[in-house]
């Protein structure tokens, strides 16, 4: 098989058209030049140059090996290139894990921060729960996940990334949609509620029961689902009211009205990036050092 060096050489005097100027080129004399020619001939078996005392002409097999020889050349080329990019973290894949509400929120965001801070980095979506997010992430299935606190692991690094507010969720005809004023939570004591479910929707329920609690508030739960989208769903149809994060709006459910709720902390929804401290994935250092900067500037523009 020929070498890089023999086909630069063969490039070289193609475009020359002579030995001395290439050999020139090349930082190199003209006789092992020649030699190189001559074994790249014998290995390909056909002769790229006519040759005698005063010029030097390409045969039909020449020209067209010499635009294969610029296509490998090129490639290789953008081979070490790309290489170069991937260890600076210029280049790469990152696998991003995210939650269903995350997508209503946040996630464009950082996907606009990798577009225009890290253009070289191909994001690979993966929508799951937080604690699949959590398994994939020991696992090495993913590089980083948008998951809701708390997660906890000796290897696992976490960022706070937004904070949001809860917001009432009404159906259009209900008393509360149609008053004036915003409600309150303790409106909701003996009120058909739309819980979410203590296993798969666990961040939502045990947020919501600790809300109740402390305002000491006790909703009828009617339902037990563990999407925001399918809480609104059940809204809609009447089946009780709910308390949904403020990114539920980009959803735009007819029919469901989203109300501020007085008695409840202003932003207490909580959004986390998190990753493992011995991730070595250079394009993961990049991407979140993008990510952190504008996540850094989101907190400062939300202080409470």
């Amino acid at each position: 098989m020929f070498s890089l060096e023999q086909l630069v050489s063969f490039v070289a005097v193609a475009e020359e058209l002579h030995y001395g100027r290439a050999a020139e080129r090349l930082s190199m004399t003209q006789p092992p030049l020649s030699r190189r020619i001559q074994l790249l001939e014998r290995e390909l078996g056909v002769e790229l140059f006519d040759r005698t005392h005063r010029t030097v002409r390409m045969t039909p097999a020449g020209r067209v090996f010499l635009a294969e020889a610029r296509k490998i050349l090129r490639s290789v080329q953008e081979a070490t290139l790309y290489a170069r990019r991937a260890k600076k973290g210029e280049a790469g894949v990152v696998k991003l894990g995210f939650t269903a509400t995350a997508a209503y929120s946040y996630l464009e965001r950082v996907i606009a921060v990798a577009n225009a801070e890290v253009p070289g980095i191909d994001l690979v979506l993966l929508e799951m729960v937080t604690a699949a997010q959590v398994e994939e992430l020991l696992a090495g299935g993913i590089d980083l996940g948008m998951v809701r606190p708390p997660v906890t692991g000796a290897d696992i690094v976490t960022l706070s990334l937004w904070r949001e507010p809860l917001l009432a969720a009404l159906p259009s005809a209900h008393p509360l949609a149609r008053r004036k004023k915003n409600p309150d939570v303790r409106d909701f004591d003996g009120e058909p509620f739309i819980m979410y479910s203590p296993s798969e929707g666990r961040y939502f329920h045990d947020l919501l029961v600790a809300v109740f609690r402390a305002a000491r508030v006790l909703p009828e739960y009617t339902q037990y689902p563990c999407q925001v989208h399918t809480v609104l769903a059940l809204v809609k149809a009447e089946l009780g009211v709910a308390l949904v994060p403020a990114a539920a709006a980009a959803l735009r459910f007819e029919g469901v009205v989203l109300r501020p709720v007085d008695g409840v902390a202003n932003r207490p929804v909580e959004l986390e990036l998190m990753w493992r401290r011995s991730n070595d994935n250079p394009a993961l250092g990049a991407l979140l050092a993008a990510v952190g900067d504008q996540a850094r500037r989101a907190r400062q523009s939300t202080v409470d």
